[in-house]
Order: structure tokens, then sequence, then C-alpha cells
């Protein structure tokens, strides 16, 4: 890193994944925002992160006696977090919200604030609710909420701020908040964008057009989301409806995809979006301490047995397995481990596909899979991809598992207890995907789609296994097809033998594993990235 004095950063993000039991989390952006802060604390970065406090969280996600998922909400209490004493006022259809920073000491150095509306001073607590848990007004509300309260609180905390980062388009409208404060100092629009644009950097997230948000613009001027800009400079920053992405863009002096792979993706996306930031690659890392098992480091680093000890750690999450459903896989035979957001372009249930193909090797157990994850409460057919995985779990009860209401717990034990982890997303629909890094660093060989972080570590037979060539094609039912070839014979021309014959290849491509991702892959490297390329101007 850079030896000049390093600029104060506010890191904004909806969701932030710290532990199982803070429920302030949904999947991966979250995780990724939880690793970034616990990165920032282990080299003493300047850092304050900006969020909401989550009455509810995100779902917990059950299966009924059917086999189908249902979404519960629990209202929780974090008797660790600090009240600042500081409540900061915003906008919401045109009526006076308060926001009550709340603090987490925990990260030292680099501090989460959280703003909350469910106070008595509020008529509406809804606000803060539930992560995710709504479209439309609501998603604006707390939107204004994180983005305008959140500048407004760190000038009530009287925190100055060097750069203002967005993860993901949520955080856009802090940049209004940032503008009307330029403007009352009697700058013109134009100037205070420009200024504003100084200061601001952004993350994109989403590699799918549709799936990045836009609201009506009629709907933000209701909401009070215009924060005293007109229609038309709302329209300029974010077009008209008004995307979220798209305001990131352009009031960021530079914007970053989360792997190289991505930052392509992405400027391809974006390439008709006049005055947009240039989009580099900057590839998302773990915090190693969280994720990876310090019995395989030792065992690595001391050239000790790493096998045993893989082993020892597969059979505890056997044993969690057992616990959690009362089935009993074997400890001999290869396990398998999946878990990701339930959403169609991540295929969960391509290994099926050809059901004459896979179902001796599940019948006799030579292969064992185990899955998680969640959809979206409001996605039905997420939901439906959940069913499936269940209904396979009931079809081979002693090789499938479905774990339900997917969390860091059960995301930690099968990083570090499968012994392949595989992915096989559309590509090039997924971002980043740090749960193959944590499977890397943790010994557990990788067989994937070339998409995301792994063409940047795959050494193809040496530290994990490719699927297919890196095809892309619009047509998903030839691109299904493709993947579904290439995933059994990479699987059972090559996995399987080496996992059943040849141990010593195994255990030397555990070893690979570790040694070509441990050190690029974590979080020292990524700030690294983050303050050279995008918060230390040239």
């Amino acid at each position: 890193m850079s030896e000049k004095k390093l600029p104060t950063v506010a890191y904004f993000s909806m969701e932030y994944g710290l532990h199982s039991d803070f429920k302030m989390y949904a999947g991966g952006l979250g995780i990724l925002a939880g690793d970034y802060i616990k990165g920032a604390k282990d080299i003493e970065a300047p850092l304050v992160a900006i969020g909401i406090k989550w009455k509810q969280g995100y779902t917990d996600q059950r299966i009924d006696g059917n086999g189908k998922p249902y979404d519960t909400y629990h209202n929780y209490v974090y008797d660790f977090l600090e009240d600042t004493g500081v409540k900061v006022t915003v906008k919401v259809r045109n009526l006076d919200v308060i926001c009550k920073v709340w603090k987490t000491e925990q990260f030292g150095n680099a501090p989460l604030y959280l703003l909350d509306t469910d106070i008595p001073e509020n008529s509406d607590t809804w606000i803060t609710g539930q992560l995710y848990g709504w479209f439309g007004e609501e998603r604006i509300a707390q939107e204004i909420v994180l983005g305008i309260g959140g500048v407004k609180a760190m000038r009530a905390l009287q925190i100055p701020i060097d750069v203002y980062h967005f993860n993901e388009g949520h955080a856009a409208l802090a940049a209004t908040e940032l503008i009307r404060e330029k403007m009352s100092s009697r700058k013109t629009f134009e100037e205070a964008w420009n200024e504003t644009r100084e200061e601001v950097v952004f993350t994109t997230h989403t590699p799918i057009k549709e799936g990045n948000e836009t609201h009506p613009i009629d709907k933000l001027e209701y909401m009070s989301a215009f924060n005293g800009l007109t229609r038309d400079q709302m329209e300029r920053i974010g077009g008209n409806p008004f995307n979220m992405t798209i305001a990131g863009l352009r009031l960021s002096r530079i914007s970053n995809g989360v792997a190289e792979l991505h930052a392509d993706t992405s400027n391809k996306m974006w390439k008709e979006v006049a005055g947009r930031s240039e989009i580099i690659g900057i590839t998302n890392a773990i915090h190693t301490p969280t994720w990876v098992d310090e019995r395989i480091t030792k065992a690595y680093k001391e050239n000790g047995d790493i096998w045993a000890v893989h082993n020892e750690v597969k059979g505890e999450l056997i044993d969690f397995i057992k616990e959690r459903t009362g089935i009993e896989l074997n400890k001999d035979n290869l396990l398998i481990g999946f878990s990701r957001r339930a959403a169609p372009y991540k295929r969960s249930d391509l290994i099926f596909s050809k059901p004459e193909v896979i179902e001796p090797y599940l019948k006799s157990g030579k292969i064992q899979i185990v899955f998680s994850g969640k959809a979206h409460p409001l996605d039905d057919v997420g939901k439906k991809i959940v069913s499936n995985l269940v209904d396979m779990m009931k079809k081979y009860p002693k090789s499938v598992v479905f774990l339900e209401n997917y969390d860091m717990t059960i995301g930690a034990q099968l990083t570090r207890g499968s012994d392949i982890w595989l992915n096989n997303p559309r590509r090039p629909l997924e971002a980043s995907g740090t749960s193959g890094m944590k499977a890397a660093m943790n010994g557990v060989l990788n067989c994937s789609v070339l998409d995301g972080w792994w063409p940047e570590a795959c050494i193809d037979g040496e530290n994990g296994w490719q699927i297919g060539d890196g095809f892309e094609t619009t047509d998903f039912e030839v691109l299904d097809r493709h993947d579904s070839d290439a995933l059994y014979d990479v699987l059972l021309n090559k996995v399987v033998p080496t996992y059943y014959e040849n141990n010593a290849k195994w255990v030397q491509m555990m070893r690979k594993s570790i040694e070509t991702t441990s050190e690029f892959f974590a979080t020292k490297r990524m700030l690294d990235e983050y303050y050279n390329k995008m918060y230390i101007k040239a």
C-alpha cells in the first residue's frame, strides 16, 4: 500500500455479514462487506462502515412437511450495540423520519454505524424492518435512510470523510446529499456534481442488466428522494426510470467490478451509458481468519499430514449434517459441497440434468452432494429450485442433502469439510463467487465453470478443475446442454478417478490449491488495490 497518509473512507452497504447471530446480511454482498471491514481492521486502515440496523434481518427460510420453503421473521435485540446519542433526520414522503445511529466497536479503526428508524419518534417504524423484504416505496425509503441518512450521520458524528465508497447501487442517493450540501454553499448543480464525483467511488456487483435496480422517477419524487434536486437533474444522473447502477457510475470518479471477467462484462453491459466512470477489476477476497480452519493452515505450513486433518474436518461436517438432518453420510466417499443463493443462473440442479448418467453414482453413494441456499422471499422461481433440491434429497436419501436456512455457520462448515466445491453458473453471470475462495484456502478442490474469480486462479488439473472451455451463448438451452456434458466429463473422468484411485495426486492438488490462493484472494490484497487504484488519487 502507498506510504502516503491514507484517506478516510466511508463505506456504504445495505448489508454486513459479520457472524451468524448478527442478522444484518442476506448473502454474498453482505459477506463481502463484513470481510471488508474485518480486513480493514487487520491492516489498521481508516475506514468507517455505514449500514442499517435491521430489526428482523433477512428471512429465516425453512422447509415445510411437503418440501416447500417458507419464510419466517423474528425481532432481534443486540445488546452489544452502542447508542451514539446521535439522531439525524431525513425526508420520506415529505415527512420527517428520525434515524437513530448505533455503533459497534468490535472493529476498532473500522467501526460500523447502523441507522435505525424503529424508535418512538417515528409514526412509521417499518423502514428498517426487513432486509430486502419489500420493493417499490419501501426500498426507496430504505435507500434514503442508508444514503442521505448515512451522510448526515457522518456530519453529526463529526467524522471527516475523504472518499465515499458505494458498495452496490443501494447507496447512490448519498450523492444527492453531497450535491445538495455543495449547492447550499452557492455552487451550481454542475459544479456540485463534478466535485461530488471526485469524492465517490462505486462497486457494481450485478452482471445481469435486468438485475440492476430501477425506480420510476415519479415514485422517487413522491418519496422525497430528489432531496432538493430537480427532476431534470435526477434524470441526468440516473435516467428515467432511474437506474441505481447508472447513477452510481455517473456519480463516481472510478468504479470497479468484483473480478477481472466481471469488469469486462460490466464495461460491455454499460457501454452506452454517457458520462459514466471507467469500470476496473478488483477481485473480491475473503477474511482468512474467519473462513479458513487453523488446523488446515498449520498442516500446510508445517508440511504435516494434510489429508488426515482434512478428514478430521470432514468428519465434523458429517456430524453437523447428521445433527441437522438425521442423515449420516459416508466419510470415505467423495463429498461435494454446493451452497449459494437459489437463482436460475446459478443452476443448482445442473448435476441432475441427465439422471441416467449421474444416478448410479448417487445410488451407490460414490458421489455425495450437500446443498444449501436461500431463495429471495418473493422469488417463486428460486423457491422452486429449493423444492427440487429437497425432492432430490428424498429420492437419494443416502447421498443428497439439503441444509435449510443457509447462514454463515453452514457456509463455514461446507467450505471447510467438503472434498469438492462445485460451481456451475451460466458464464458470464457470476460476478465473483467468494465461497470458492474459502474452499480453496481450506484445501477443498474447486470444480467450476470459468466464471467469476475462477479464471484468475484455475490451473486445471493442478489446483482444481475447470468445467468446460469458457463457452458463452444467450441460448440458455444450448449453454446448459454444453455445460452439463462438460460437468459430467470432468466429474466422472477426472474428479472421481483421482479421489478413489490417486490419493497422492489429490493431496498434491490440495496443497497447490492453498498455495495458489491463500495470499492473492485474502482481504489485504483487495484492500491494497482499493486504496491504490481507487481511494488514493494519482
